[in-house]
């Protein structure tokens, strides 16, 4: 008889406030994807901010948690976009055996119940059984994320230049200045390469609950530049730690205004924080640019930046309803 005949798979909606729950989904998702980990802080802040769309599953066999899968609003794009985000986990001894199928129909029917038409996910392509399970699924490649990676132990403090008429400040010294940088977001975001959606910068409120507030993201390491004729700012460069560390960040955004590009404002804010990051013991920084944003690439591998394996973007349908 079939394992999966002998051994169904029980799916249960998680519940954040259950602790077993939650844990069990962090240990799976972070087995499965360590360069993509997750953790409880960012979990409540992702509920607390967009929870409204979310559905978390956890796939159970003779009551021992085997995979997990989520879906919901992709952040970054506006709420009317067609698709949703969809993660989906097994642990490789329990592969083969239905359980994956199982989870990608149930989060296909929570976003055809939302409204949408489809999936939109990103995958490191180290990963060929996932690979491998979505493009029998129909998902094609869409985007792919060049992500490089600079080590900081033994690394000198960088030094910063000055930008004539600009002057790096950060967001803990200048909250005032947050009106000012949702500007920049807002004419700055549609220049950002993607694979068909232009990144949404949101409203004030909806801008800072994402990239200000967020769980992980430093106020003292969001480093803004000011045009010293108008007080207002030219650009800005955040730093967002990867779950579950305390020494490993991810640069979350490096934006300059087009009127103030071409005078090497992008690297002197990146070169702010990694200053940072060095002064605080980090270990690491990490980050990705879709392969046609040459010039921000070009600044990273000015900075010695060395590469690591890519990160695909994937587009692809719900299952079949049933």
């Amino acid at each position: 008889m079939p394992a999966a005949e002998s051994h169904p798979v029980a799916l249960t909606r998680i519940d954040v406030t259950d602790a077993a729950a939650l844990d069990a989904y962090l240990a799976i998702r972070n087995a499965v994807t360590p360069d993509s980990p997750d953790d409880a802080d960012q979990v409540r802040w992702e509920t607390d901010t967009y929870g409204a769309s979310i559905v978390r599953l956890l796939a159970s066999v003779d009551g021992r948690p085997v995979g997990t899968a989520s879906t919901g609003r992709i952040w970054m794009h506006d709420p009317s976009y067609d698709r949703f985000w969809l993660g989906l986990w097994v642990l490789p001894p329990s592969r083969g055996r239905g359980i994956g199928s199982a989870l990608y129909r149930a989060v296909s029917e929570a976003a055809r119940a939302a409204g949408k038409t489809g999936f939109q996910t990103e995958l490191a392509e180290t990963h060929v059984d996932g690979h491998r399970f979505l493009a029998r699924r129909g998902f094609v490649e869409v985007d792919r994320m060049k992500s490089v990676r600079l080590d900081l132990a033994g690394l000198e403090p960088p030094s910063v230049p000055r930008i004539p008429g600009v002057t790096l400040v950060t967001l803990a010294a200048r909250p005032d200045l947050l009106p000012s940088v949702h500007r920049v977001a807002v004419e700055t975001f549609p220049d950002v390469p993607t694979a068909d959606e232009p990144l949404f910068p949101g409203t004030l409120a909806e801008f800072v609950a994402r990239d200000v507030d967020r769980a992980g993201v430093p106020h003292d390491g969001f480093v803004i530049a000011v045009d010293d004729a108008t007080g207002e700012a030219a650009g800005y460069a955040n730093l967002v730690f990867l779950a579950g560390s305390s020494t490993v960040a991810m640069h979350d955004m490096t934006a300059v205004r087009p009127a103030f590009r071409g005078r090497g404002i992008a690297r002197a804010l990146k070169l702010a924080t990694i200053l940072w990051a060095v002064d605080h013991g980090l270990e690491a920084l990490e980050t990705g640019n879709d392969e046609a944003n040459a010039p921000m690439r070009a600044v990273n591998a000015r900075l010695g930046y060395r590469p690591l394996p890519d990160s695909i973007g994937l587009h692809g349908p719900l299952a079949p309803a049933e």
